[in-house]
């Protein structure tokens, strides 16, 4: 294929356990710059055209510019430095702040046939020594690192020794002071400007107000950089908040649209956490905690769970999230309130990366935005930065009591205006009733003001409803002017009629007493009757009658391709257990959707399929083609069963080489092309399962000659498409790869 004649390297990887046929050597050579920008976007990637400002981003950075990128989370940031790091020399060196990060990009990347590395703490002395001695000769195209390994001096004395065709600093947002996700040591990666002076580099985040953006640019030395700032707007994510009344009745309802799917809960506390991962449990959902204070091998063992299965729920404080990729996570939900919109988006922005339908679902209420307030008033820093966090949560709250489209003001905040309402929020769909809250919002300061601007919402509610409790009487409310005269509205509404007058600022919390009310100087002109106020009237709560519609994802996949559908699911999980990566990485749902629809009859029409790139399409292209053809079959009841055995079919091949069969013969037998069936014995002659005397027959002297291409060279071994192109006659290149898997055992030995 023209992209391996190019640039494809067949030998063992590090850092994946299947990195056999990784490309490695040089750059694309070719015609212009964006016409290979999109040839690797086809051939590896698997997709026909860029999205947004990718390929200005791209080829800003592969002609040796620096770059500052805003993209939001499931725009295709990672491509901005992956393919300009296979465009130019050296290796790519990207700046990552997550190990679960790392080694989830180097998990894709090698599924696509990319030789990337994760170079961190889970590495033993000898595997970094490989590590190192693999980048020497060049063999890697993609380096990841925490800023910490990479700011050692050691570590930075190294790569001065390499060529190195960009820096990409990922999650950006880190490097601010005032990010939502600060690390110190972001914050020095501004050297890399003075010790590597030609190198390029890009800075990438989702989430960045213009305070943080500025900070970025100055912290790393990125003042001149060209700016690429997309569209803050996820179309495909459905935005659903409301007030927080019975939040586990709420939550189970809003679940039950989400059956089999996988989400994210987001709770405040660890206590939280624990407590809502074994109540779902109980309730028959399969929910695993996640939190700074667990055991790290249980939270690894917890998110590898989540990202390698299906319908895996993760009830998690902020701990979790940074760096999770899983492009088919169906839902996040709050049932905390963020402390920002910065957080809020980041969060609910790993839902739905692979563009499908997905929701963002939150409840809240006023001990929310108390337990923020107390929190902002205990933490450390000058009264500067609480301002800033101040109005942040300030912002977030107004989203909560939005009465217009929640995407144009959510998107409003970021500085992107859009002229019409989205139709995709709960706002747009469910529409906002409002009522004339005047009196009542008089009442309430009233009774503020009588009983001492000291007590909190639970006494207050006691006065307005006239209950003559032992607390009641023991200060001596019962006599207040405002004893009952509240009895005409519920429980309910008073607790929202508080809450929406702290939130608009007009009633105060001291959250340095006991969380009592007090009222501020822009109550004035409502008490003295100079001006109304209109308050949204909350709707009943799901979990007391309301029913949420299904998933719009539900609803992608019709009952009579229910079963076709989740054969693809499980032969594609079935693959990632054989090759040690997540499900995604063999296909994401999108992909299998494409697949689903289209129903491709040839490897050809398979090619055309949005993600399946060469590497993809030779490894998995025929298994996938076969499942898809049985299933417009007679006896769609077999497919899961098909879908196991087809999984299983490049095991059957070495167990058949290995009882004297020739490659035509195993074919035939097992319904596959020669091509597949040498690749499997590649692979098995790679892990020392097999031998190539045992696979190749080759004429006497032929064996020879082909290693000896293989060994002229004095570093690494040539590629297969190097010594196909000295060979007449040709020799299949299924034979040259399993020669060269040989030799690279006797090489690395």
């Amino acid at each position: 294929m023209a992209w391996k004649a190019l640039i494809l390297d067949e030998a063992q990887g590090t850092g994946h356990p299947d990195q056999r046929a990784c490309y490695t050597a040089g750059p694309v050579q070719g015609n212009s710059m964006p016409d290979r920008a999109q040839r690797i976007l086809k051939d590896v990637f698997g997709y026909d055209a860029f999205r947004g400002q990718q390929a200005g981003i791209i080829d800003c950075v592969a002609q040796g510019q620096n770059a500052m990128v805003l993209m939001p989370t499931g725009g295709g940031k990672s491509l901005c430095y992956q393919i300009p790091a296979l465009l130019r020399e050296g290796v790519g060196i990207v700046v990552s702040p997550l190990i679960a990060l790392m080694e989830d990009q180097v998990a894709t990347l090698g599924e696509l046939g990319i030789a990337a590395v994760a170079l961190n703490s889970t590495l033993d002395a000898a595997a970094q020594r490989e590590v190192a001695r693999r980048l020497r000769q060049g063999e890697i195209r993609l380096l990841y690192l925490a800023p910490e390994r990479l700011l050692q001096e050691r570590m930075l004395a190294f790569l001065q020794t390499l060529p190195i065709a960009l820096f990409a600093i990922d999650e950006a947002h880190c490097v601010s002071q005032w990010g939502h996700d600060f690390r110190p040591e972001y914050m020095q990666l501004g050297q890399l400007a003075t010790l590597f002076p030609q190198v390029p580099r890009i800075a990438l985040t989702a989430t960045a107000d213009q305070r943080t953006r500025d900070e970025i640019a100055s912290r790393l030395q990125l003042e001149g950089a060209r700016w690429f700032r997309s569209s803050f707007d996820r179309p495909n994510i459905f935005y659903r908040i409301a007030p927080k009344e019975q939040p586990r009745q709420q939550l189970m309802a809003f679940l039950a649209t989400q059956k089999g799917e996988s989400g994210i809960v987001y709770c405040m506390s660890r206590k939280k956490v624990d407590a809502l991962a074994d109540y779902l449990n109980g309730q028959g959902l399969l929910a695993l905690p996640y939190h700074a204070g667990l055991p790290a091998e249980v939270r690894m063992a917890n998110q590898r769970r989540f990202l390698n299965e299906e319908g895996v729920i993760m009830v998690a404080t902020i701990a979790f999230g940074m760096g999770i990729d899983k492009p088919n996570v169906r839902f996040v939900a709050h049932l905390d309130l963020p402390k920002s919109l910065e957080a809020y988006y980041q969060e609910t922005g790993r839902a739905g990366r692979d563009g499908l339908p997905a929701t963002a679902w939150m409840v809240y209420g006023l001990q929310d935005v108390l337990f923020l307030r107390q929190m902002m008033a205990a933490s450390e820093g000058d009264e500067r930065y609480k301002r800033v966090e101040r109005h942040k949560l300030e912002a977030m709250l107004g989203l909560c009591e939005e009465t217009r489209c929640r995407r144009q003001a959510l998107l409003a905040y970021f500085g992107e205006q859009r002229d019409a309402p989205c139709g995709h929020c709960d706002i747009c769909v469910d529409g906002v009733e409002t009522w004339d809250a005047t009196e009542a919002a008089r009442m309430a300061l009233s009774a503020i003001y009588r009983s001492g601007q000291r007590y909190g919402v639970g006494h207050l509610l006691d006065i307005l409803l006239g209950r003559d409790n032992d607390r009641v009487r023991t200060q001596g409310h019962q006599r207040l002017s405002v004893f009952g005269v509240g009895r005409h509205l519920g429980e309910s509404d008073w607790r929202s009629v508080f809450r929406q007058l702290v939130i608009r600022g007009l009633v105060d919390v001291d959250v340095e007493g006991h969380g009592g009310l007090r009222l501020t100087e822009t109550c004035r002109p409502l008490l003295r009757g100079e001006i109304s106020l209109e308050l949204r009237r909350d709707r009943r709560p799901a979990g007391q009658g309301k029913k949420y519609a299904p998933s719009a994802a539900s609803q992608l996949i019709g009952p009579d391709e229910r079963q076709c559908w989740e054969a693809l699911r499980q032969l594609r999980r079935r693959l990632a257990q054989e090759h040690a990566v997540p499900p995604y990485a063999i296909f994401p749902d999108a992909t299998l959707l494409e697949m689903l629809r289209n129903r491709p009859d040839s490897l050809q029409a398979m090619s055309r399929i949005a993600g399946v790139g060469e590497r993809k399409l030779e490894r998995y292209g025929t298994i996938f083609l076969q499942l898809l053809q049985e299933g417009a079959g007679e006896k769609p009841s077999a497919l899961v069963n098909s879908a196991i055995s087809l999984a299983d079919r490049p095991c059957e091949a070495v167990a058949l080489a290995g009882s004297g069969l020739s490659v035509l013969q195993i074919a035939s037998q097992l319904q596959c092309t020669e091509d597949a069936v040498y690749r499997w014995l590649a692979e098995a002659i790679s892990d020392q399962q097999l031998t190539v005397e045992q696979v190749v027959s080759l004429p006497p002297g032929v064996l020879e000659q082909i290693q000896d291409l293989f060994l002229e060279s004095d570093g690494a071994l040539p590629s297969v498409a190097m010594v196909a192109g000295q060979l007449e006659p040709a020799v299949p290149v299924g034979v040259l790869a399993c020669i060269r898997a040989a030799l690279q055992l006797e090489f690395d030995s």
